[in-house]
């Protein structure tokens, strides 16, 4: 009995060790894969960044592919360095291109176009970031939509290039477009429901969760627009429409429980009275105190999007301490501790608002007289 216990002994003796061994072997390959952040950023961890559309066409020059191609380079090396500290999501805007598609194969639907320019966008941005070191993986991803909603009775989406009032009057008669005053000119509009349900979510979970090192590229353009068949839920049809990128981006973001969601734009972050004497940008605001000031309402195709997206990826998250930021592509290392642009989250203390010491406002964009700003 003795022996019997003593080999009992020595047998848990060895199981603990191997458990032991087990656990520590465990611990350090999680703790390998474990990026080490800077204290200095707001947050780190999962971070999804959009991208705007616009940011791949630099004013003033022609929607070309060589022209995109310089642009994505100029943005490659600020994204592939911030992906060495963060885990990052990429998702960007098609506009531009989407609508210049529109104008080459005018009888192609949107649900087709869109998927031709995510295509061709991935294409141009993994191209680039693979240049500046960093391995990507560009994903066509449907999204789902509600086609009974109100967005398809009152087209809101801008997508194309501006026109005169004739060339606009001129391409509605011809081609049937609904086309909707941008400042000055006028552009095509397009219905833009909400997102519902992201049909590849679980594709790019799994390229986070097992492959670290690969940077996906996903729900680009807002996604494929599809609805499901009621009779047979399981069977998918394409929808004409664009959905909102930013809108798309707040919902990939909190379903893949980000930490921070960052809107890249071409002119800095949410702004009071913009284009008046008494302008002035906001560093931090609460949900609340954006919901409460209505800030973007006076700009429906431009920024008001993406203050809603910031608000609806704040409100929506797991997380009482998940972030939106809103800022200039150019400022995109700085706006993580918040030095530019402006952060979005529920602990704001006193008003719901901290403003910038003053400084020069962004000059609006010279083809439209709505600018990329709240009201």
């Amino acid at each position: 009995n003795a022996s019997s216990q003593s080999i009992q002994k020595i047998y848990c003796t060895i199981k603990m060790i191997a458990s032991s061994r087990h656990s520590f072997l465990k611990a350090a390959k999680q703790l390998a894969t474990t990026r080490q952040y800077s204290a200095t950023t707001t947050l780190n961890d999962r971070i999804v960044i959009a991208v705007g559309g616009n940011a791949l066409q630099r004013r003033g020059e022609r929607l070309t592919i060589e022209n995109m191609l310089k642009a994505a380079a100029d943005m490659a090396p600020t994204l592939a360095a911030l992906s060495k500290d963060h885990e990052l999501v990429l998702t960007h805007g098609n506009g531009p291109q989407v609508g210049e598609l529109a104008l080459e194969r005018s009888a192609a639907t949107f649900d087709v176009l869109g998927a031709e320019s995510m295509g061709q966008i991935g294409y141009v941005l993994a191209q680039a970031l693979s240049s500046a070191g960093r391995t990507t993986a560009p994903i066509i991803c449907q999204v789902v939509v509600d086609p009974q909603h109100e967005a398809f009775r009152d087209p809101s989406k801008f997508v194309g290039p501006i026109y005169g009032a004739k060339e606009a009057t001129a391409l509605s008669q011809s081609l049937g477009w609904v086309m909707k005053p941008d400042g000055e000119y006028f552009r095509r509009v397009v219905p833009s429901p909400p997102p519902k349900e992201i049909i590849q979510i679980d594709a790019i979970k799994t390229i986070l969760e097992q492959c670290p090192d690969i940077l996906p590229i996903a729900c680009g353009g807002g996604g494929i627009p599809v609805s499901r068949i009621p009779s047979n839920p399981r069977t998918l049809t394409g929808v004409e429409a664009v959905i909102d990128k930013d809108a798309c981006g707040a919902k990939l973001a909190a379903e893949l429980d980000a930490d921070g969601f960052i809107i890249l734009t071409d002119g800095g972050g949410i702004w009071q009275n913009f284009g008046k004497p008494n302008a002035r940008e906001m560093k931090k605001a609460s949900p609340e105190y954006l919901e409460g000031t209505k800030a973007g309402k006076n700009f429906p195709g431009s920024m008001g999007p993406k203050i809603q997206a910031a608000i609806d990826f704040v409100n929506n998250s797991k997380s009482p301490n998940a972030w939106a930021a809103i800022g200039d592509l150019r400022d995109v290392s700085k706006i993580f501790n918040n030095e530019e642009g402006t952060l979005v989250m529920k602990d704001v203390k006193g008003e719901g608002v901290v403003w910038r010491e003053q400084k020069a406002e962004p000059s609006p964009p010279k083809q439209s007289k709505e600018p990329h700003k709240s009201g």
